[in-house]
């Protein structure tokens, strides 16, 4: 297959698919990632593809979003880490607020059965691992249910969350920079997420190393308002010690 050839079917799966990976696309078409990487350069500099961490996304798709039941496929092995390496964090007897999201609701479902804890939570995915959990508290904050994440928005959420301080978030993002912080497609559920950081006394930030320089249109807040990263061993030694330079804190499971 010629170059030309190659670069239009990456550019097809990655309009299909949303997002493109250099190693999978290295193996469907038996070529190295150094060819893989030529090939997103020049669809990047025909403007065509964005580059982000480790593959690309179609240009102009900074807003997408996979559906929940998408993201509960992607990276498993690594939010299973990361929701194990979470519980360490817990703090005894206290009060936690768990996000929306794929790896927040692995993390919901590992909590220890003697855990004794105070959970708030606007995500109904979560909301069902913990309603049976004996030691645990539970509070479902409401509003506007998102299809596409099962989370609650809007003037609701945000005012539940502005009547509490917990001593924990374990929050969730769909990319994080250096630069662009702490980014998601959503505006609504981007200002939820900024009054989850406010109405928390310490954010632990759950993200799997793929979103690593992924940034969509609603920020919501910098890698400064992150106390801890918990990620998995795909994040280099090189960009942990990059991001804890910048005062957080980095765990890789």
């Amino acid at each position: 297959m010629y170059a030309p050839e190659r670069q239009q079917e990456i550019l097809r799966l990655a309009r299909e698919g949303g997002r493109v990976d250099v190693l999978s696309l290295a193996e469907e078409f038996q070529v190295t990632a150094e060819t893989v990487r030529r090939d997103l350069r020049a669809l990047d500099r025909a403007g065509l593809v964005r580059r982000v961490h480790g593959g690309a996304i179609p240009a102009g798709r900074l807003d997408f979003e996979p559906d929940l039941a998408e993201r509960e496929s992607t990276a498993a092995d690594e939010k299973d880490r990361i929701a194990r390496a979470a519980i360490a964090e817990l703090p005894s007897d206290g009060s936690v607020i768990i996000d929306a999201g794929s790896t927040a609701a692995r993390f919901a479902a590992a909590l220890p059965l003697e855990a004794k804890l105070t959970v708030v939570t606007h995500a109904l995915p979560v909301a069902a691992r913990l309603a049976d959990h004996p030691g645990i508290a539970l509070h479902l904050v409401g509003g506007r249910v998102r299809h596409r994440t099962r989370a609650a928005v809007d003037a609701w959420a945000l005012r539940g969350y502005g009547e509490i301080k917990a001593d924990v978030v374990f929050l969730a993002t769909n990319g994080f920079s250096l630069d662009g912080g702490l980014t998601t497609p959503d505006l609504a559920e981007g200002a939820v997420k900024s009054a989850m950081i406010a109405a928390a006394r310490r954010v632990v930030l759950l993200a799997d190393s793929a979103k690593l320089g992924r940034e969509h249109f609603a920020r919501f807040g910098g890698l400064d308002d992150v106390d801890l990263l918990i990620t998995d061993t795909g994040l280099s030694p090189q960009n942990a010690l990059a991001i804890e330079r910048q005062g957080t804190e980095v765990a890789r499971a």
